[in-house]
């Protein structure tokens, strides 16, 4: 089955989402994202994403976790969570009403007669060549996880050397009204 897509300003496809995304604003304190991702091993969920980073206050950090919709009933999740010291808010985020990106960065062989095809993807998808070597190629994609899924299928048949993802980070979208205000 051929799948196609287009990519461009908010053009992803709709499709059946089979996962929860967790925004949860902690206290940046050591031992946090143990206890955060330890919290979902003991309860066999499965963490289909996990990104971590300071937040937009000092002292915090957001932690956006993708978590599989079989395995964790989100009430259950978000009790556990707040049973945590550190946790200061819990935000779900709908797949169709938020803002994903993820970044991937991959090493692919590309020998001299290969390089021009490789290029023509890396063109197709607004990608960066980051790195040259004789016989490889190092690129980066930032963009919704569904896009880099279908880029990373298609480097898969020039061989991946090696391949890296960050794990998807998220926020609301913007509703229009807020999108029309000039800020001051």
């Amino acid at each position: 089955m051929s799948r196609t897509r287009e990519y461009g300003v908010n053009t992803y496809p709709q499709r059946n989402f089979n996962h929860h995304i967790l925004s949860v604003l902690v206290q940046n304190r050591p031992g946090v994202l143990a206890r955060v991702s330890g919290l979902f091993a003991r309860r066999g969920y499965n963490i289909f994403s996990l990104a971590v980073a300071p937040a937009e206050e000092a002292g915090r950090s957001r932690i956006t976790i993708v978590v599989d919709l079989d395995s964790a009933p989100l009430e259950q999740i978000t009790k556990q969570l707040f049973k945590l010291i550190d946790v200061i808010k819990i935000s779900e985020l709908d797949p169709r009403r938020s803002v994903e990106r993820e970044l991937l960065i991959a090493t692919v062989r590309a020998s001299a007669d290969m390089r021009g095809e490789v290029q023509g993807l890396v063109d197709i998808f607004e990608a960066k060549i980051i790195a040259v070597a004789e016989e490889a190629l190092t690129v980066s994609l930032e963009g919704h996880p569904d896009k880099l899924d279908d880029f990373e299928d298609l480097l898969d048949s020039y061989g991946i050397v090696e391949l890296q993802r960050t794990g998807r980070v998220a926020l609301p979208k913007l509703d229009r009204g807020a999108r029309l205000r000039v800020a001051n």
